[in-house]
């Protein structure tokens, strides 16, 4: 059973995904501080600083944007993220010129937000990415015919001058594809002429992102949610047009909950507050634990009280099985993004490395966001990439 709990407070709005009375995934929404990511702006380049091929944008906000080199470049492959160092920035953008760009992440106190010129519009079955003609499928969608149909459909569906990202939730689907395709371009065409205004001179909002909520709604479309429990009518109201317009919703129900204390009801604060906790315990009796610094998260595997039997290496492997199921749990609830370090126990048979690789990257398949498992490095290190929901986690 699938339920999201939507609780709006005076200061915050928390938001709860519950898959079989276990807390998946969970944000919170603060009232004082605006998100921004997703945003699409018309920014005005401020400084533009040779050395680190990067400028400072001015979209409105506090504190200048930042943009680098290759989020102004046209994009090639959008596995990559190669660029030519010895292009002059000054030869590309000039300043005081103005830029379409889109907030990436958000600003945190020390830094501006993280912009670029590459747009991604999400619908429910593409993002749409203007201005290349890169078209790429969803990860999760193994199956090698499907993979191709799908570009076709898309490839003969856009137009010129268009890419996208097909997304899992467009598997087995065709005229609901080009429905999508229709409505997002609309979308963007809308953007495009918000934009054109010579007379201009100042940092504009041209198109605001999807709310939390809304995204994952978006993104869970090709799952079954059977309830969205909410404890305000005008969230109930958004939901509910939400629904309407979306057949995927037309058999979810809505509840209002009229106490703030939701959360209590669906028994969730003792797995926010444990979510919080440096060391995981595992069942087997090992447990792991989850540092975050400023460059990575280093997340370390540990035997703990578990003793196993007095074959070592199936001692190691059971913990080591059992924590790469509790590693990606614990990825997509606290949404841990950015470089990711695992230190598993040492393990001596390659097979049992290929298994926990193999495990991992399955486990992975469950998250709504970009992950990417670049194996074990020469330290015997599992090295992996993951793109965060929020931005404001960081």
């Amino acid at each position: 059973m699938i339920t999201i709990i939507i609780n709006k407070q005076q200061e915050k709005k928390q938001i709860a995904l519950i898959v079989d009375g276990i807390l998946t995934e969970y944000y919170e929404e603060d009232f004082n501080e605006t998100r921004k990511e997703g945003n699409i702006y018309i920014g005005i380049v401020k400084d533009i600083i040779i050395g680190m091929q990067s400028a400072f944008v001015d979209i409105g906000g506090e504190k200048n944007s930042f943009i680098h080199l290759k989020d102004i470049m046209p994009k090639i492959d959008e596995t990559k993220e190669v660029i030519d160092n010895n292009i002059n920035i000054k030869k590309v953008i000039k300043q005081n010129q103005k830029l379409l760009v889109q907030v990436k992440k958000d600003s945190t106190e020390k830094k501006g937000a993280r912009i670029s010129t590459h747009i991604n519009l999400p619908g429910k079955y593409i993002a749409l990415m203007p201005n290349t003609d890169i078209i790429t499928v969803s990860q999760k969608i193994e199956d090698e015919k499907e993979q191709q149909r799908l570009k076709e459909l898309v490839k003969q569906n856009l137009k010129e001058g268009n890419g996208a990202i097909i997304r899992t939730s467009a598997s087995g689907k065709t005229q609901e594809i080009i429905d999508d395709i229709k409505k997002v371009e609309a979308k963007w065409e809308r953007i495009i002429k918000t934009s054109i205004n010579p007379n201009l001179q100042k940092p504009k909002l041209i198109y605001k992102g999807e709310d939390l909520a809304e995204k994952m709604l978006i993104d869970l479309a090709d799952e079954k949610v059977d309830e969205i429990v909410v404890n305000t009518k005008e969230e109930a109201e958004k939901i509910e047009k939400y629904k309407n317009e979306n057949n995927e919703y037309k058999d979810t129900k809505i509840i209002i909950e009229k106490s703030n204390e939701v959360f209590s009801k669906y028994d969730l604060e003792k797995q926010i507050e444990k979510m919080h906790n440096r060391k995981i315990w595992l069942k087997c009796g090992g447990f792991i634990t989850i540092d975050k610094t400023e460059a990575l998260t280093a997340i370390d595997v540990n035997t703990g009280k578990y003793t196993g039997t007095k074959d070592l290496e199936k001692t190691i492997f059971k913990v080591n099985m059992e924590a790469t199921k509790e590693i990606a749990k614990q990825l997509r609830l606290r949404d841990i993004g950015g470089i990711i370090i695992v230190d598993y126990i040492d393990m001596k048979d390659e097979n049992n490395k290929k298994e926990i690789e193999k495990l991992l990257k399955e486990e992975l398949k469950k998250d709504r966001t970009k992950t990417q498992v670049e194996g074990f490095t020469k330290l015997d290190l599992m090295e992996l990439t993951r793109k965060h929901i929020c931005s404001h986690k960081d």
